[in-house]
């Protein structure tokens, strides 16, 4: 009986595991338009098509949030350690100044773009935002290998990524 128990709970805390993750994003994620550096607009299904055939990472963060700034030496450390993969950075700031004075100030090297209604507009909802910084990991065929990471979670960004080359 002990064992039948233990086999159901680990289903369950598998099924619950693997619900958080998926593997594309929503017809409404992809069909968002995102504030460029620039000052264009572009849907966010083009700014992954760009990177179709390579490795990428997708941070979302804000300029005000305390834990993305704590999270810029580990972030900067795994561009270091992973030169060949591909980083977007998706603001969720309320201004267009804050964000490209952030982009500046903590020297962030890859492309960056701002949702225009912050983490509980459209584009946050559409792709479960709950915490920044937040990390989701695509790999070259353009499926979504790691949906759901947060500041304290690089040990599992690394090896996705190792996985990966």
């Amino acid at each position: 009986m002990k064992k039948i128990f233990a086999l159901i709970i680990a289903f369950l805390a598998i099924s619950c595991t693997n619900a958080q993750q998926k593997t594309a994003f929503s017809k409404v994620a992809l069909s968002e338009k995102l504030l460029s550096t620039n000052d264009s607009q572009v849907a966010f299904k083009n700014i992954l098509k760009k990177y179709k055939g390579k490795t990428l990472v997708i941070e979302v963060w804000a300029s005000w949030c305390g834990d993305c700034v704590k999270a810029m030496p580990k972030i900067k450390d795994l561009q270091a350690n992973n030169p060949a993969v591909a980083y977007v950075f998706i603001s969720m700031d309320k201004t267009a100044d804050k964000w490209k004075a952030g982009i500046e100030k903590h020297e962030l090297k890859g492309e960056h773009f701002m949702a225009n209604d912050q983490m509980k507009g459209v584009f946050g909802k559409a792709i479960d935002l709950d915490w920044i910084p937040r990390y989701i990991i695509i790999d070259k065929k353009g499926k979504i290998v790691l949906y759901r990471a947060i500041e304290t979670d690089f040990d599992k960004i690394n090896e996705t990524l190792k996985k990966l080359k």
